[in-house]
Order: C-alpha cells, then sequence, then structure tokens
C-alpha cells in the first residue's frame, strides 16, 4: 500500500528466500547498470521485509526469483551467502578491481590482527589511544578482567584451500555463482564483459564445477560460441533446473537444462523477459512479465508460453498461496485498465480469458497497491484525499483495517504476515521520519499500537527502510530503534511488541576493561539495517539452527551513532552482549552457528579470516589463501552443515577471478555425541516464560571443538500458566501507567455489538486479547477472553449515508454507490428507507441486504437531497446526504465584444459544451486587477476606465476538472465599424473554425494594409463565423506610446472613407492559396451586435441562427424601401452617391452588445 510495504528486512526471511530461489546478487556502486548483473527481481523475491520501490513494499512467499533492480552499495564490495545460496559480483568500470568504501566512522578501528601487532611489541592501547605495556594497568581506573575479555590466538593457522582462476574472463567485470547444494557438488559461475558506453552486455562465459569448486570447466561451446547471456534462474523446488536468459540486445532465447547446467535445450521467445517468477510447490509452473508489461504463463518451464493477461502491473502478479487457495495455478495480478485505473483480476493459469477473469475487489484500487500475502491479500483506495486500506483473510470478503480512530496514516508497511497476524508499520499525519508499529488480529482487520516513533530511512531508489529486525529462531522476538527526544535508542521485545526494553551494554570492552554505562542513561545501541542490496550480508545477522546467537555492529551510548562502532554478539538471545571486534566484519555462521567465521570489510586485499568456537568469546587468526585477496564475496555450501566456503575475488587489480574453495572439516576432528551438549534455556532477563512457553535448547559446549551436523531444535517447550504480561490491549483499548486497558476517548466499546441481532451473540471484550502465537494455559486466560453475550435490543444511532468512493459528487448516466452505515442498533430487525430525491425511493428490511452498497443512477445534473430513514421497535434514526451530479464539462468559451468605448459596460459571458454540467465556480481575471473575480453565474459585467488592449481569463471549476478560455478586448473613446463580404469562391474553403478565422483575418488586415497605406494598427479585423463568409472591420484611434499623435474623429472619418473607396473600387483583394483570389467588398448591410460568440464546435443550430438572422434583416430592408416609396427622405449630407447602402457607426453612441445565445457561432479578428 505505499503504500502497504515492507520497510525492514529479516534475516530469517533473507535465509528463506535464499534457500528458495538459490540466487545472490551483490553490485559494486552505481555498476548495476542495464539489469545485467543485478537483474529485476520480484518483490516477493527480495527478503520478507525488503521494500519494493513505488508503491506496496512487501514480504513475499518464498522461493521467489530475483526480478527488480539491485540498489547500490554505500559500503564494502563483499558479500556473505550462508547456506544454500548463489552469488553475483561485480568490479567497477575501468580498474577491473572491486569497489570498497571506507567504514563509516572516522577514527582508525582496530581488531584483532591490530591487537596481535600490539601483542607481538609488547604495547597495547588504552580507550584514549596512548600505548602501554602490556602489564601495565592505566591509573585510576578498575581491574580489569582477563575472563570477560575477547581472546585472540595470536599464531596463524591454515586452512584447508584450493585456488581456481577463471582463465580469459579477466575482462569481464560481472559474476554470478549458483551453488546447487544438497548433496550435490555442483556449481555454476556466469561470468559478464558490461560495457558501460553500449549499456550492454559484450561477452559471457559459463563455468561449472561438479567438485564442489576445486576445478571448473568452461561451457561455451554447449550453450553457443555466438550466444550472449545475461542471467542465471534456477527452480526453487527442483535445482537440478537451471534456466539461462539471453541478452535480448541480441536475441530473446531461453536455454534450459534439468541435469544441472551439463547439458542445454535453447528455446526462442516472441516477447522479451523482464522477470520470472516460479510456483512454489509446481516445478514446471512459472509466470514471465515482459517489458511491454505482459503477463505469460508456462506450465512446461519455459519450452511454451502463453498469454495472460495485457497492462499489468510491475510486479503485481502472485500464485494462489496453498492452503488459502483451492486452485493451485490461480494467478492474482493487478492490471490497468484503458482508462488508466488498477483494478485487481484473479484467472486460472490455463483459462485466463475475459469471460473467467474474477475481480474480489468491486470498484478499482489504487495503483501499484496489491499485496498477495500467505493468508492475506491487501488493497488501497484513496478517497477524499485518505488512503484507505483493505484486507481480505483467507480468500473471504474484503473488509476496512481499522487503525485507532486518528492514527490518520499517510503511509503503510506491511511487514510480516507470519503466524496468522499482521505486523504493519504505519506513518502517521505527525511523523515524518518515524513510523509507528502495529500489530493485528487474526483477521488483519483489528491494529493496536504496538511502538511508536520507529525509525526510517530512504535507500538509494526512494524506497522506505525501516529499523526493525526479526531474531531469526525465536517467535515474536524483535529488535527496533526508536526515536525518543530526538535520540535513536535500540530497543528489545520477546512477545511481539507487547513489552519493549533497552538493550544493556557489555559490562567489560573488548580487552576486559570495565565499561560505565547505566541504564536507561547509557544503553547498547544497533544498527539494523540489512544491506541495501537484499542478496548480501548485512551489519547484524543471526539464524534458525543458532537462535540464541546474534551478531551485530553498534556502539554503547546514550544514542545510536555513525562513529565508534565496533561488532557484538550475544550468546544468550540479546540478555547479554559482548564487543568482539573494533571494526566492522561480515560474519558467516557455520555448522548450525558451531562455527563463527568473520571477515574484515576493507578495501585492501586479505589472507585471513577469524573463527570462533564458542560463540564469539574467542576467536583464532586462519589464513585461507597464501597470496592476499581482493574480496568481492563469500558463498556457503548449501545445506544444513555448511562446512565447505568459496571466497571470490582477485589477486590484483587486472587479474581474473579467482574461486578459493575453503574447506573447514579439517578443522573437526569428529561429530558431536550427546555428552558433548548442554541444555539452554531461553529467557528475558531471568524470565523463562517467553510467549507463554519454557523452551529449553541444546547447545554444544564451548569446549568442544566436534561437528554439530544436523539441527535438532529445542529439547522441550513447556506451556505456562497465563498471566496479564501474555495479553496486550484489545483495539480501542489503551495501556495506562497502572497497567490496565481502559477504553480510548474515541471509542464506544458498545460499537461492537452492532452488527448482531436481538437473540443473537456476540464476543464482548474485556480490553484484552492474547498475542497470537502466545501457548499459555489458563490462569488469567478466562478472566482476559472476550466473553459471548446475548446481542441486546438497541434503537438506530449513529446512522450516517456516504458514497462508497466518499465523494460527495456522482456522474449523470453511472453507477454511484451509497453505503449506510450504522454505528449501533439492532440490524436484523430494522426497517431502511432511502430517498434518493430524484422521485425514486427503495426500502430494505435489514441492513446486511445492503453491506455492498445501494447502487443508483441518476438521469439529471443538479444536487439531490438523498435521505435515509431507519425504523425498529425501539426507536428511529435518520441522516441526510448532498449529491452533486455532474457531467464532464468539454469546453468553455468565452464570449463578449471585440471592440468597446471607455467607461461603458461591458457584458462577458462563458458558454459551455455541454450546457448543463451540474454546480460551477467561475474564475474571472480582467484588466489590471490583481486578484480574480469569483462567481457561481456564467456572466459579469464591468467597464474599462483607460484605452487600449486588455485581456479577460475565465477559468470554470467542474469538479476535479478547470476549463479556461482568454480572449482580446480594444477599449477606446470611439472606433468606426464596417461589414466586409467576399468573393463567392471564399466559401468553399471555409471549414467554419476558429483557427481559420482568425489565420483569414490576419490575410484580410494585410490586404487592407497593403491596398490603402493606413497604418496597421488602426485596423482590426474580424471573420464572423457561419456562411456566406463575412466579416468585420474596425478603425481605431492608434496612439503613440507617448500619449501624442492620435488620430481625431475627423481622422477616423478619412481612414473610413478611404477604406470605403478602395474596396468599392475591388482594390483589396488576396490570393487564399495558389490560383485561389478572394476579392473583398464593403457588404449592403451591417449585422449587429458585433461579439465573438464562438464554442469550438459550430454546427447546424449556427447555421439556422444566422439564416434567421438574414430573413429578418431582409424583412427589415423591404419594409424600409417601402417606406421610402412612400415617404421620400433627401439623402444625407455623409453619404456619397452610389454608396447610399454603406453605413459607417459611431460606437460610442452605439447600445451595448446582448448577451448571447448558448450555441451561437462568434467572430475571429486580427489586430
Amino acid at each position: 500500500m505505499g503504500k502497504v510495504g515492507a520497510g525492514g528486512r529479516s534475516p530469517a526471511g533473507l535465509s528463506a528466500l535464499l534457500a528458495g530461489a538459490g540466487l545472490l546478487v551483490l553490485c559494486a556502486p552505481g555498476s548495476c547498470g542495464g539489469g545485467s548483473c543485478c537483474p529485476p527481481r520480484h518483490p516477493s523475491a527480495a527478503p520478507r521485509w525488503a521494500p519494493t520501490p513505488g508503491g506496496l513494499p512487501h514480504q513475499g512467499p518464498r522461493g521467489r526469483a530475483p526480478a527488480a533492480p539491485l540498489p547500490q552499495l554505500g559500503r564494502p564490495l563483499f558479500a556473505v551467502a550462508p547456506g544454500d545460496r548463489a552469488l553475483c559480483l561485480e568490479r567497477a568500470p575501468g580498474t577491473g578491481a572491486p569497489v570498497a568504501v571506507a567504514s563509516r566512522s572516522g577514527r582508525k578501528r582496530r581488531s584483532g590482527e591490530d591487537l596481535e601487532k600490539a601483542e607481538r611489541e609488547g604495547t597495547s592501547r588504552s580507550p584514549r589511544g596512548v600505548l602501554r605495556d602490556r602489564g601495565q594497568q592505566e591509573p585510576g581506573t578498575p581491574e580489569r578482567d582477563p575472563d570477560k575479555a575477547t581472546r585472540f590466538r595470536l599464531e596463524e593457522l591454515k586452512l584447508t584451500s584450493t585456488t581456481f582462476a577463471l582463465t580469459g574472463d579477466s575482462a569481464h567485470n560481472q559474476a554470478m555463482v549458483h551453488w546447487s547444494g544438497h548433496n550435490s557438488s555442483v556449481i555454476l559461475i556466469l561470468t559478464k564483459l558490461y560495457d558501460y558506453n553500449l549499456g550492454s552486455i559484450t561477452e559471457s562465459s559459463l563455468w561449472r564445477s561438479t567438485d564442489y569448486g576445486t576445478t571448473y570447466e568452461k561451457l561455451n561451446d554447449k550453450v553457443g560460441l555466438k550466444t550472449i547471456l545475461s542471467y542465471l534462474y534456477v527452480c526453487p523446488t527442483n535445482k537440478r533446473k537451471i534456466m539461462l536468459l539471453t541478452d535480448p540486445e541480441i536475441e530473446s532465447s531461453l536455454l534450459i537444462s534439468s541435469d544441472e547446467g551439463a547439458t542445454y535445450q535453447k528455446y526462442r521467445l516472441n516477447f522479451y523477459i523482464q522477470s520470472l517468477l516460479f510456483h512454489p510447490k509446481q516445478e514446471d509452473w512459472i509466470l514471465a512479465y515482459s517489458q511491454d508489461q505482459k503477463l505469460y504463463s508456462s506450465a512446461e518451464f519455459g519450452r511454451r508460453w502463453q498469454l495472460i493477461q495485457e497492462a499489468v502491473v510491475p510486479n503485481r502478479f502472485y500464485w494462489s498461496v496453498m492452503g488459502s487457495n483451492k486452485e493451485p495455478d490461480l494467478i492474482h495480478l493487478e492490471a490497468r485498465t484503458v482508462d488508466g485505473h488498477s483494478q485487481y483480476l484473479t484467472c486460472r493459469m490455463q483459462n485466463c480469458t475475459e469471460a473467467n477473469r474474477n475481480k474480489p475487489f468491486p470498484g478499482y484500487i489504487d495503483p501499484d497497491s496489491l499485496i498477495v500475502q500467505d493468508d492475506y491479500v491487501f488493497v488501497q483506495l484513496t478517497s477524499g484525499g485518505r488512503p484507505h486500506y483493505y484486507v481480505s483473510y483467507r480468500r473471504n470478503a474484503f473488509a476496512q483495517m481499522k487503525l485507532p480512530k486518528y492514527a490518520l496514516p499517510k503511509d503503510m508497511h506491511v511487514i510480516s504476515t507470519d503466524e496468522n497476524q499482521v505486523f504493519a508499520a504505519v506513518q502517521e499525519w505527525n511523523q515524518n521520519d518515524t513510523y509507528n508499529l502495529y500489530i493485528s488480529d487474526t483477521r488483519g482487520v483489528y491494529f493496536t499500537l504496538a511502538l511508536e516513533n520507529v525509525q526510517s530511512s530512504r535507500g538509494p531508489e526512494g524506497n522506505v527502510m525501516i529499523d526493525l529486525y526479526e531474531v531469526a529462531g525465536i517467535k515474536g522476538m524483535f529488535l527496533a530503534n526508536k526515536k525518543t527526544d530526538n535520540q535513536v535508542k535500540t530497543f528489545i521485545t520477546y512477545n511481539k511488541g507487547r513489552d519493549w526494553r533497552l538493550l544493556q551494554a557489555p559490562d567489560t570492552d573488548l580487552r576486559g576493561d570495565p565499561v560505565h554505562c547505566l541504564l536507561p542513561y547509557c544503553s547498547l545501541h544497533l544498527h539494523l539495517k540489512v544491506s541495501e542490496n537484499p542478496y548480501t550480508s548485512g551489519i547484524i545477522a543471526s539464524r534458525d539452527t543458532a537462535p540464541s546467537i546474534i551478531v551485530a555492529s553498534g556502539n554503547i551510548g546514550s544514542e545510536l551513532s555513525d562513529s565508534d562502532i565496533s561488532m557484538f554478539v550475544s550468546s544468550d538471545a540479546g540478555n547479554t552482549w559482548r564487543q568482539i571486534f573494533e571494526e566492522e566484519h561480515s560474519v558467516l555462521y557455520l555448522d548450525q552457528g558451531g562455527v563463527l567465521v568473520a571477515m574484515k570489510h576493507t578495501s585492501l586485499p586479505i589472507r585471513h579470516l577469524w573463527l570462533s568456537f564458542d560463540e564469539g568469546r574467542s576467536w583464532s587468526k586462519y589464513s585461507f589463501t597464501s597470496i592476499p585477496l581482493f574480496v568481492d564475496g563469500v558463498l556457503g555450501e548449501p545445506g544444513e552443515e555448511t562446512l565447505i566456503m568459496t571466497v571470490f575475488g582477485h589477486f590484483s587489480h587486472r587479474s581474473e577471478w579467482q574461486l578459493v574453495k575453503v574447506d573447514y572439516k579439517s578443522i573437526f576432528d569428529r561429530r558431536c555425541a550427546e555428552e558433548d551438549y548442554r541444555p539452554w534455556q531461553l529467557h528475558s532477563q531471568g524470565e523463562a516464560c517467553i510467549m507463554g512457553a519454557k523452551r529449553i535448547y541444546k547447545k554444544r559446549k564451548s569446549e568442544r571443538k566436534c561437528m554439530q551436523g544436523k539441527y535438532a531444535g529445542a529439547m522441550e517447550s513447556e506451556p505456562c500458566v497465563c498471566t496479564e504480561a501474555d495479553f496486550d490491549c484489545d483495539y480501542g483499548y489503551e495501556r495506562h501507567s497502572n497497567g490496565q486497558c481502559l477504553p480510548a476517548f474515541w471509542f464506544n466499546p458498545s460499537s461492537l455489538s452492532k452488527d448482531c441481532s436481538l437473540g443473537q451473540s456476540y464476543l464482548n471484550s474485556t480490553g484484552y486479547r492474547k498475542v497470537v502465537s502466545n501457548n499459555c494455559t489458563d490462569g488469567v486466560r478466562e478472566q482476559y477472553t472476550a466473553k459471548p453475550q446475548k446481542c441486546p435490543g438497541k434503537a438506530p444511532r449513529g446512522l450516517r449515508i456516504v458514497t462508497a468512493d466518499g465523494k460527495l459528487t456522482a456522474e449523470q448516466g453511472h453507477n454511484v454507490t451509497l453505503m449506510v452505515q450504522l454505528e449501533e442498533g439492532d440490524v436484523q430487525r430494522t426497517l431502511i428507507q432511502v430517498d434518493f430525491g430524484d422521485g425514486i425511493a427503495v426500502s430494505y428490511v435489514n441492513l446486511s441486504s445492503m453491506e455492498d452498497g445501494i447502487k443508483h443512477v441518476y438521469h439529471n445534473v443538479g444536487i439531490f437531497r438523498v435521505t435515509v430513514q431507519v425504523d425498529n421497535s425501539l426507536g428511529s434514526d435518520s441522516a441526510v446526504l448532498y449529491l452533486h451530479v455532474t457531467c464532464p464539462l468539454e469546453h468553455v468559451h468565452l464570449s463578449l465584444p471585440f471592440v468597446t468605448t471607455k467607461n461603458k459596460e461591458v457584458n462577458a459571458t462563458a458558454v459551455l459544451w455541454p450546457s448543463q454540467v451540474g454546480t460551477l465556480t467561475y474564475v474571472w481575471w480582467y484588466g489590471n486587477n490583481t486578484e480574480p473575480l469569483i462567481t457561481l453565474e456564467g456572466s459579469i459585467a464591468f467597464k474599462f476606465t483607460s484605452e487600449g488592449m486588455n485581456t479577460i481569463t475565465v477559468q470554470v471549476s467542474a469538479g476535479n476538472a478547470i476549463l479556461q478560455d482568454t480572449k482580446t478586448i480594444a477599449v477606446y473613446e470611439e472606433f468606426r465599424s464596417l461589414r466586409l463580404s467576399f468573393s463567392p469562391n471564399l466559401d468553399d474553403y471555409n471549414p467554419d473554425i476558429p483557427e481559420w478565422r482568425r489565420d483569414v483575418s490576419r490575410v484580410i488586415k494585410k490586404a487592407l494594409v497593403e491596398a490603402t497605406g493606413v497604418p496597421a494598427q488602426h485596423i482590426l479585423v474580424a471573420v464572423l463565423p457561419g456562411l456566406p463568409t463575412a466579416a468585420e472591420l474596425f478603425v481605431l484611434p492608434h496612439q503613440d506610446p507617448t500619449g501624442e499623435n492620435k488620430r481625431s474623429a475627423e481622422d477616423l472619418e478619412q481612414i473610413s472613407e478611404l477604406l470605403i473607396h478602395k474596396l468599392n473600387q475591388n482594390s483589396v483583394h488576396f490570393e487564399l492559396k495558389p490560383g485561389v483570389q478572394v476579392l473583398v467588398h464593403a457588404a449592403h448591410l451591417t449585422a449587429a451586435p458585433l461579439v465573438d460568440l464562438t464554442p469550438t464546435h459550430s454546427g447546424s443550430a449556427m447555421l439556422m441562427l444566422l439564416s434567421v438572422v438574414f430573413v429578418g434583416l431582409a424583412v427589415f430592408v423591404i419594409y424600409k424601401f417601402k417606406r421610402r416609396v412612400a415617404l421620400p427622405s433627401p439623402p444625407s449630407p455623409s453619404t456619397q452617391p452610389g454608396d447610399s447602402s454603406l453605413r459607417l457607426q459611431r460606437a460610442r453612441h452605439a447600445t451595448p452588445p446582448s448577451t448571447p445565445k448558448r450555441g451561437s457561432a462568434g467572430a475571429q479578428f486580427a489586430i
């Protein structure tokens, strides 16, 4: 949801993902170009809490292949891939060397090798950096405790290793590695040369080992010597099945192997794959997302494909979740409609036709908001400017997710859906860089607060990262960085957020010196961000098979800091901690956590690493190569023992890829027996009941150096008696200082019974609910558990009627869905009457029949008063909704005179198409006014007090749409006007559209200026709409900018007479196109008023209107002619012989133009 997504990362999820997908990717900073080494990955291929850029990031089911660009790294180029993994490596362009970033601390920090050097020299350093003798105690300091110091074995031991060089690939700057595992010795390596200038892959090589990486064979001849490979996919349910993708720049093909990459078959594709999604159970079922946003399916492991759906939203497609869907081939997807909306669709893989697609969520959803995860489906729908989140549990009907009433979320991230519960991070209205953690009931509907103000940050792609970490192997255990009083502190919980506490700092430092750190003023703080690249090791690690061991980087003090970072380990599930290094290291768990391997983060070449057999209390240095190696990454042997490790790197900046196989089996002399183990009880500060049970684990004794083998899990688990600590506050309740859960000020506990009827029962909350997955029994369980209670008879109260989308508008001729909501009342025995306000009313016998809303279509535009009346035997209630029904506004045309006189009132009218669109707001800008005039009427009257050209703009607001039109009006004290006509051939080329009239007006003006010599500033021409073509000529009194040389009335008369003379002599003409000459004449009739009335679509109505005008004028002329015959009058002194039918107008004495009618056409003019 963006929206809903995952922010933090869980190493347990990372292990699960990598065990399923079998692919690990590492890219250097800035080098993930083209998606070659760093291919697109489906969000559900990311770690279970990995963020997905753009919206609704989320965790996903296990076993997904990568399918989205990996972010850049901001730390040394180093990867550790524990267990069943594969690795993708990349070297920086130009150097052929891995890119490394210096440690975040500004000063140099020491680790075991630094201590070793100091030991040889007989000195060590105090925390202040002062050299002193090893045996010398610093004055004024307490005695150090050598038993609590982290011990480093000084002599260097040697591990059994072999080195293999990928000869001939020294130019290749990217590599992908897959170790098949599961009793297999096969390793596949794909190396590539990515050209950063071309943005594509130009070379590739495929290597295969069948002896755990001791030797490799080059397979280019088996896949085709000219074939360029871009990516390697591995089936998560059968790792013998391999899929290679060719570079789409060259060809679109798949190479498929069913024998762990020994042989391949090539299949051509008619589309370009962007990402793949494997089925969690069926090894041959695959979904492929193409670069043109189409979704394809294959039931034959890519050998044949069929189109499922077009316009699919990237990364919003999912296989069915086993147990929640009956059909294993069901596909969930988010698709875009032709008008740009998103909708949630489901269909069967082999039968996804239009007729067989279902829409589980009614209506549209917010783009990029669909999540299908475990038993839950999430979507988001924004209305009224607020996001609303909906959830479907086990594919039942969607319900709106209920947060505390005034949470008012801006953003939500689904963190986890494990154990039939939703863990979500919500950014509320008053938060910017923090999130609140909420935890839900089983259905994912009702949420309660778990922790406030958890720190967040942005990844390089803008994705949100929540500082929350789930410890692997222990249910309900989380670490979180909370911001309090502008300080970020690390907190821990053992019961899914019911209780949190600070971390106790170690008693001593690395050398055994006492650490003075008193809670709550000082504590241990950890960096909880896993690497931005979800396929590399981060700065905190835990593992399911070693539930008590946590390794992390952090600092001791009053708050979390990016300086003075050290490495810490806890071997009792976070109760106590020890400092193990003063610099950042990556840690790999070997032999079910029985051995910890630490490799320093450094940009320098190294040849040794550190091993601990006693959970980090002491470390021994082992060399794994004789020549120092620039380390790019580490890949652990798949399976349960993880005793073989491959280190990838380079001896020099331009050498080939070096693969160092390290075998740890030689460090063990035997397998562990029963007597090598001791029991260990999980606890929280001495409290043995964790999540309602006492759990005892089997741990190897620290002094025994035997190989554990298969992980056995907890030795025994015993349920505890329920106490108040096993219960959290229920929805609507808040925990007070006395520990009691009491109703929040906004919550009415009786509202929970609103959905039941008299005679039925409901669960009446006690204010508490048991923490999900808590296994306690008896005790206070009965006291705190919700009790069944008979539904009380209640009168209707709190009645509301709203639209389904929360808007107060509806579109004419379209369905509007009305929702009736009742806070309390007997819903089964209630009569509901709804009056839509348009003469139609309906009745319902109970609210349950209206759960999907009431649909109604309004056929007219207007404001309708929708009323609802609810009655039962105990009372009644009513509610009103004023609904604005509109139709889309398509066009606005501003109608006003072309020329007017100063200080004369002018009418301006906004002509709309269509004319009836509902409630509108008009915003008028005219003259030099800096503030607009806002009206509800479509016309205004105003005056201009100065001469010149003025612009008038009207903006019409209709719902979410705003349209505008702008016109220019000339203002003068006086002017003259004359009607023009043209030779009939002009009508043959008149399309009667505004653009044509504007262009021809400009041509006519130019012809008049050339024929008469009158300056262009004195002439304004406006071609009128309709046929026959006519125009109006205006003679204007132009003046210089200085105000001088203004034309007088006599000058205007002279210009007018000159224009008439030239027009009567046929001296004014223009060429419309080659061979088409058009004559301009003075017309024999003058139509009035002269206004621009043109909407963009003039038509038959305009022609009819003009016809009526001309007929009226003809009748008027005949009448005047008869009157002249009866009463002859002398000619006007101003009329020349032969020009008796011409008329010049003095505009300042003219009547203002009348208000135009809708649909009339208007003239266009040129100045």
